[in-house]
């Protein structure tokens, strides 16, 4: 039986069997120490970049929709999805996965929640109706989201999942989630 703790956003803390090498504060330590590393991401500018671009084609909640339905009925990485796993704001998210080890996984999100890019297929398109670009985007305000850790099947590791904001010109524009895994920290 796994039991977590969460003391503060970024105080984590576990009696995991699947994370016992580390003690408790020590998992606490490094999740803080990467915290920084992490908000750097968020203000690259080829992330902003790609930011500002995907809001620019002003797509519809119809067309963040269907392309929902179509991306999750999909199997394998069809061309579509290509250009959210390619170019250079999922190659500064994969090399950031290369510095940070403990990161399983990185998606960006535009300011409706849909998928700007990312370092793996994601299980959906849009994230919009979920509480890490909810309460990162935070309605444009901006916020840090530290979600409870779980067992993330699509990782098969116990991860908690870190969610940032995009800001640009002192609004959030966009949110970025790290899957942090639990069991490689």
């Amino acid at each position: 039986m796994t039991r977590w703790i969460l003391l503060s956003p970024l105080m984590l803390l576990t009696a995991s069997p699947h994370v016992h090498a580390q003690t408790p504060s020590a998992h606490v330590v490094q999740v803080q120490g990467m915290m920084e590393q992490l908000r750097a991401v968020t203000r690259a500018p080829e992330l902003i970049q790609a930011v500002r671009a995907q809001n620019a084609r002003r797509l519809t909640p119809g067309a963040i929709q269907k392309m929902d339905v179509e991306w999750v009925t999909s199997t394998g990485i069809p061309a579509f999805m290509r250009p959210y796993l390619e170019g250079p704001c999922a190659d500064l998210l994969r090399k950031t996965q290369q510095q940070l080890p403990a990161i399983a996984e990185a998606f960006v999100m535009d300011n409706q929640g849909a998928l700007v890019a990312s370092t793996q297929r994601t299980s959906d398109y849009w994230q919009g109706d979920e509480d890490k670009w909810q309460r990162s985007f935070a309605s444009g305000a901006g916020n840090e989201f530290v979600d409870q850790p779980e067992f993330d099947e699509s990782l098969q590791a116990y991860a908690v999942q870190i969610s940032l904001p995009v800001m640009d010109g002192g609004k959030a524009i966009g949110a970025v989630t790290f899957g942090i895994s639990l069991d490689t920290l």
